[in-house]
């Protein structure tokens, strides 16, 4: 453990480092934010981020973060649950994004050190951001043999909403695009979403559209088409409807160099190519501009709780729910 820095309120932050013979990650206690994901026998950082706190907290919200009790949009902030109507508040062209203002991204978690896994615990009180019941949430990064897996579960005293994800920006070479680096998703069929980046309850084949990667293909090949979701999203931020159920294969990423693997247990995930990154300064003298990385967040469909045609991301009184991701990678040379 070391320091990281401090929050503008006072609060002192900290660093935790797992490491094996392959991986090495390092984990701030601020947001239960993954720092660092160092692949060691190529000695690549696959994540981008920041030197201590302030990155985090002024440059790029919710990089590398835990996010939650509800990632992704909700539609103006609403929804109701057991008849009762709960507000969220709206932080995100009308919308409430990641949890409300104040996100799990932006907490202090409790971190227990084990040898090869950081277990990191929040208490989120009754009506916090507007969400029912007391919650009590763990999460838990663990090292494997040739990666990294991300875990969460959660239990409250009331019915209450969970879905988290990691929200790290994946990067496998430094480079300052991503554009080159190929992709394969294993989902036949993405969300559509508005112009203000609320995913609707429309959903369609992947097949014929620029939304197809259902074989190897460069994330630039198609993200300029002339098409209304590219153009409402400014470039891929869809949710994409995993193949199959249970934990499995949902995305592989690559380089010339080095492969990534993405499994998860959850219903899909949320594909984006940080449009919106804007030439932050990051780790060792790093610049971010816009499309210099790949988020894969995976997740319950967004704004599910308010789409009778989804699974619905309801945590039930005093009933543990628990997911898992994993990160896994390979080299190709």
């Amino acid at each position: 453990m070391k320091e990281f820095g401090r929050t503008d309120s006072g609060q002192d932050c900290h660093l935790y480092t797992l490491e094996n013979e392959t991986v090495k990650a390092s984990v701030t206690d601020y947001g239960a934010t993954l720092v660092y994901l160092i692949y060691k026998p190529q000695n690549v950082d696959v994540v981008e981020g920041f030197d201590d706190v302030s990155g985090y907290i002024h440059e790029v919200p919710y990089m590398g973060a835990c996010i939650g009790r509800t990632c992704n949009r909700i539609g103006k902030g609403r929804f109701v649950l057991n008849g009762n109507t709960y507000q969220i508040p709206i932080n995100n062209n009308g919308n409430a994004l990641h949890g409300g203002i104040e996100g799990f991204d932006k907490r202090i978690f409790a971190v227990k050190e084990e040898e090869n896994r950081l277990i990191m615990t929040l208490i989120s009180p009754d009506n916090d951001q507007g969400y029912p019941g007391n919650l009590h949430l763990e999460v838990i990064y663990e090292l494997l043999e040739d990666g990294l897996k991300f875990s969460f579960s959660g239990i409250s005293d009331q019915d209450t909403l969970l879905s988290v994800t990691n929200h790290s920006f994946f990067n496998l070479d430094h480079s300052d695009s991503v554009l080159n680096h190929e992709l394969k998703l294993h989902a036949s069929r993405y969300a559509h979403v508005d112009a203000d980046g609320l995913t609707l309850d429309e959903t369609e084949e992947v097949q014929g559209t620029p939304f197809d990667f259902t074989e190897f293909k460069t994330i630039g090949r198609d993200i300029g088409m002339d098409h209304e979701q590219l153009k409402n999203a400014h470039g891929y931020d869809h949710h994409f409807l995993a193949d199959g159920e249970g934990f499995r294969v949902m995305a592989q990423y690559r380089t010339e160099n080095l492969e990534m693997t993405v499994s998860s247990d959850l219903p899909g995930f949320h594909l984006y190519t940080a449009n919106f990154l804007n030439r932050e300064a990051g780790k060792g003298g790093m610049i971010y501009p816009a499309r210099s990385a790949v988020c894969f967040e995976t997740q319950y469909y967004p704004n599910a709780i308010n789409y009778d045609s989804q699974e619905k991301p309801i945590l039930r009184k005093n009933q543990k729910c628990s997911h898992m991701t994993s990160y896994t990678f390979k080299g190709r040379k």
